[in-house]
């Protein structure tokens, strides 16, 4: 069985957002990248069930910018036998992006597609769902841990609900998409990154995969969050709850 992992190049986790000064977005030049978090999860289940002798190949899948090819390679590194990068020079947004991988499936029939449940940028949620849709495959979302079986092609799937823990089984072929408590991802090991370079990426063009990328959003401003007030100092009880009460207005 082949596993296909969608891995997308963010805004690195650590830096501080910065917006652009005409509030079109936030800078993203001269700023360090890397792999979504949730993607890198996806990525270590992927190569997890493939070492447990349930699949044979893992292909990461990467849209966007000629730079998405250093995430892939970060894939590649981590054990990823292949990459494919689909090059696209606009803003992608999750239908477009559903609409690409759905055309990369039916080119690479994996019997098992594995994405984030998000990404850090825009924290959208939506790319699992949609292809998902498109392809007329049963989804397991914001899974927390996953058991294959082989034999009679079954993926059974725990995902956290508020009110607990769900238990999906999922006929393959499926879309899962992962949570942070899925794994812990591996990191890259040196000798992996020098094997890395030599690894195949296959690049497309969204006309080659005949999907038209076209948005029906609009951003129309991104602003920073309100700065927080500082904190006050009360000096007893009572000025306590007189301030929750009179200023706060929560009791």
């Amino acid at each position: 069985m082949k596993i296909m992992v969608a891995i997308k190049r963010v805004v690195d986790y650590a830096v501080k957002i910065r917006v652009k000064p005409d509030k079109t977005g936030v800078e993203t030049q001269n700023v360090k990248m890397s792999m979504n978090p949730f993607c890198e999860i996806a990525l270590e289940e992927a190569l997890r069930i493939k070492e447990s002798g349930l699949a044979s190949e893992v292909v990461a899948v990467s849209m966007g910018t000629a730079q998405c090819v250093d995430t892939l390679r970060t894939g590649l590194a981590m054990g990823a036998d292949r990459g494919i990068h689909v090059e696209a020079t606009g803003a992608l947004y999750p239908l477009s992006v559903a609409k690409l991988l759905k055309a990369l499936v039916e080119v690479e029939k994996p019997g098992l597609l594995i994405l984030g449940k998000q990404a850090i940028d825009d924290d959208c949620n939506q790319t699992g769902q949609m292809v998902a849709g498109l392809l007329g495959w049963p989804q397991g979302t914001f899974a927390s841990k996953v058991v294959l079986d082989k034999e009679n092609q079954v993926a059974t799937v725990d995902r956290e609900v508020d009110g607990g823990l769900e238990t999906l089984s999922l006929d393959l072929p499926a879309v899962i998409t992962t949570d942070l408590r899925l794994n812990q991802p591996r990191y890259a090991t040196l000798p992996n990154i020098m094997k890395a370079k030599s690894k195949a990426i296959k690049k497309f063009t969204p006309q080659e995969l005949n999907v038209e990328i076209k948005s029906d959003l609009e951003v129309v401003q991104v602003t920073e969050p309100p700065k927080r007030k500082a904190g006050v100092v009360v000096s007893s009880v009572d000025d306590l709850l007189d301030k929750l009460k009179n200023e706060a207005h929560v009791i």
